[in-house]
């Protein structure tokens, strides 16, 4: 129980594909059979229904399982007790891993199951005694090698710490390397003296850190020699050797040397291997005579692909010296691929999406490098591919669309071969049936219509005609248009356009203006006669093309129907001065709009004459062109008593002016009286603040200056000023042309009718015509 209540509940699940997921969790070793491992429907978010009705199943490659799936539950279970050395030798990380399947549809989860290790293994010595033989002249610091202690736990449950006692001769000394182990070394810290002791006898205790704390010893017996004056010394401390997989036994790996500088027995060099842990002496020996490591059993790189064998030589006289050899394993290739069907659908539908899997394999070959690199591949001219989805897992995907019509069955052959030389290969044939559905959508000949109307067309006009074509058979081929709802500018499309449902026909329900709308788009469905029908639609844009049917249209000057309008030129104006401007604008497009303006006629015959009548048309581009006429009245004087006779030559005219003149009169009467009164109240406003300063000034307070308030001084320089300031930006097409005009102190622009007696009155409106922003504007000429 306190070893489940010591279980590690982690996981993490990584989302590999729709199809794929891998889990994770931790245990235990020794674990009583039955207990629980993990919860994997819960962990994988399946319902335990899901379990039962897809069949779910482990797939191992291990002849052994130690787990097993209570389906009914959705949990793992132990199946049989595990022992992590006995199950993981040679690695420190021990961990299961096995695959669970679910069908209909078909899904793959990988499960890895981390054994951890507990402290159940007491460090061991491979002998239960060591005996040195050691000359009583070894200098004090001389070193001895002594056998480390084996400990099958891993971690801090394995071997942490050595203590050697009784420690009046010697001292201990640890030495870690760099592949993770220690060296364990007995170190002379007092001088030997053979008369007073023969035989010393000690201890080495080997202590692990697991909870609770274990521990092994040996006995060490020294014997004290007479003067043995050089140890033995390697000629490298490190051999480097390389075997190749399935080698013969006797198969001499290298051959390791020491020297000993002594004469005799003191020089005579004995070898052996040290290794304590691993299965080192029942694959390698050294001839303890000459030094050569040689094989004593099977080498296989899939099991093993290096040792580190530690080798010791001592002479006659005790004294010894260590060094080791590494051993690198070369793999061959002696494995070809492994194909395991984990999981199969006989049958397909033809309308299964791509990437549809139909088949997961699983690859293994347990060689290396590129004797290990396996290339799977599937026969030509199929719809089918394989995917790697995870290291060693393919899957047999649809590549591509399915028709029953075409190939009702298929027989795929799955073919893996590794990369090593010679190549090794095996080949599986899988049969595969394809079940039939109304698989194919009528498809339109193109991706996008644009089609062109000229504006003003005959309603019932054919405009153009769509076309969708439907790879079925029979009914499932027949194809039918339908207009999709949608609206133009608010209106139902069905009131612009409609379409024939037998031959796609597209006509237009009423006539077009190009000026309301130019362009238009809606969709049009095709639909076939399967069950369920299929369909797709397709976009169709409708150009419309511009007509010249709108005749320009004169903006300025405002053409009357009972007043004159007239511009007063100066008599003293030069060449080039600026009469007027002629602004209009056409609501056609392109050429249409592209507007001329030409002088047809002037009445001007005698220069000195004050009233002159021009005549400008406005012609357009078009094909016919339209064109518009306006008549410019021009003023040629210096003032309005010159105006106004000649525009006043009518006793109607007279009478007007008489009455005219009057108001003037009175009017001048009315402005003087206001002008007095204003005077009169600004200068008592004056005298009346001048007196409050005084009061200020005498009663010694603050004074707070008095500052009038802005005003603006409007200075004329004539009786009718006539300055125009003008911007014009003319584009080919006139409906984009910017003018802007500058709004001067009074406008030049007088309105006679020809009825009055010459009054003159100036016409607002074209002034609100000529200050509207962004107006298109054409210059004259």
């Amino acid at each position: 129980m306190s070893r489940q209540m010591g279980l590690l509940l982690f996981f993490s699940v990584l989302l590999l594909s729709s199809v794929f997921a891998q889990i994770s969790y931790s245990i235990p070793e020794e674990m009583s059979k039955g207990s629980l491992v993990g919860n994997i429907a819960q962990d994988l978010g399946l319902d335990i229904k899901r379990f039962v009705s897809g069949k779910a199943k482990i797939y191992t490659r291990s002849s052994e399982e130690y787990i097993e799936l209570n389906r009914d539950r959705g949990v793992l279970l132990v199946k049989e007790r595990i022992d992590r050395e006995a199950l993981c030798t040679e690695t420190e990380l021990c961990a299961l891993d096995f695959q669970i399947i679910l069908e209909n549809p078909m899904e793959f989860f990988t499960v890895t199951i981390q054994i951890t290790d507990i402290n159940d293994n007491a460090p061991t010595f491979e002998k239960g005694e060591m005996v040195f033989k050691i000359s009583e002249s070894v200098i004090t610091g001389a070193k001895f090698v002594l056998h480390r202690a084996v400990d099958h736990d891993a971690g801090m449950n394995g071997v942490q710490n050595y203590e050697l006692k009784p420690t009046d001769n010697f001292s201990l000394k640890l030495k870690s390397t760099a592949d993770g182990h220690t060296n364990v070394q007995m170190v002379l810290q007092k001088p030997l003296d053979r008369e007073k002791q023969e035989q010393i006898n000690l201890v080495l205790t080997a202590v692990d850190g697991g909870e609770p704390q274990m521990s092994g010893t040996v006995q060490i017996v020294i014997t004290v020699l007479d003067a043995n004056d050089n140890a033995p010394v390697f000629t490298q401390q490190t051999y480097k050797a390389i075997v190749t997989e399935n080698s013969a036994k006797g198969t001499v790996v290298a051959t390791v040397t020491a020297s000993d500088a002594d004469d005799a027995s003191n020089s005579k060099i004995h070898y052996s291997i040290t290794n304590t842990q691993g299965n080192f002496r029942r694959i390698f020996d050294i001839n303890t005579e000459n030094g050569e490591v040689y094989l004593i059993g099977n080498i296989d790189f899939e099991k093993n692909k290096h040792f580190q064998i530690q080798i010791g030589a001592n002479d006659d006289g005790g004294l010894t010296d260590s060094c080791k050899m590494i051993v690198e394993v070369q793999d061959v290739n002696d494995n070809k691929p492994e194909i395991n069907i984990m999981s199969k659908s006989n049958v397909i539908s033809e309308d299964a999406e791509l990437n549809t899997v139909v088949t997961i394999i699983n690859i293994e070959d347990l060689d290396s490098g590129e004797n290990g690199n396996v290339k799977c591949f599937v026969n030509e001219n199929i719809p089918f591919i394989l995917k790697s989805s995870t290291s060693n897992f393919y899957s047999l995907v649809t590549d591509s669309e399915l028709d029953r019509e075409r190939a009702s069955e298929y027989n795929i052959t799955v073919s893996c071969s590794d990369e090593g030389v010679p190549s090794l290969s095996s080949s599986v044939t899988l049969t595969l049936q394809i079940s039939d559905v109304n698989d194919n959508a009528p498809v339109f000949d193109r991706s996008l219509y644009e089609a062109y109307i000229v504006e003003n067309n005959t309603p019932g006009l054919s405009i153009f005609t769509v076309k969708a074509t439907d790879a079925d058979w029979n009914q499932n081929a027949r194809v039918s248009y339908i207009l999709e709802d949608s609206s133009v500018n608010g209106v139902p499309v069905s009131s612009y356009v409609s379409v024939s449902a037998d031959s796609g026909v597209i006509h237009a329900v009423r006539s077009l203006d190009y000026e309301q709308i130019k362009d238009f788009k809606f969709r049009v469905k095709a639909q076939d006669g399967g069950s369920p029908p299929l369909s797709s639609n397709v976009t169709v844009k409708i150009l419309i093309q511009d007509q010249n049917d709108n005749p320009p249209q004169v903006l300025y000057p405002v053409q009357t129907g009972g007043s004159v309008v007239a511009e007063m030129v100066p008599r003293s104006a030069d060449v080039g001065y600026l009469v007027t401007k002629v602004v209009a604008v056409d609501v056609d497009s392109g050429q249409n709009a592209w507007l001329s303006y030409k002088l047809q006629k002037a009445t001007v015959t005698d220069k000195d004459a004050v009233k002159q009548r021009l005549t400008v048309i406005v012609e357009d581009n078009g094909q016919p062109s339209r064109s518009a006429t306006v008549i410019v009245n021009v003023a040629v004087a210096d003032s309005f008593p010159e105006v106004l006779s000649e525009f006043t030559d009518s006793p109607h005219d007279k009478e007007y002016n008489d009455t005219l003149t009057f108001y003037l009169v009175l009017a001048l009467a009315v402005v003087s009286f206001l002008f007095i009164t204003c005077l009169v109240g600004i200068i008592s406003v004056k005298i009346y603040r001048w007196r409050q300063s005084r009061i200020l000034y005498h009663s010694k307070l603050p004074v707070i200056p008095y500052y009038p308030p802005r005003y603006s001084d409007t200075l004329g320089t004539g009786t009718l000023q006539h300055v125009y300031n003008y911007e014009v930006c003319r584009t080919t097409d006139s409906r984009k042309s910017d003018c802007k005009f500058g709004t001067a102190a009074s406008q030049n622009v007088l309105v006679m009718d020809p009825s009055s007696t010459g009054t003159m009155q100036r016409k607002q409106s074209d002034k609100n015509i000529l200050d509207q922003p962004d107006s298109p504007i054409e210059d004259i000429g």
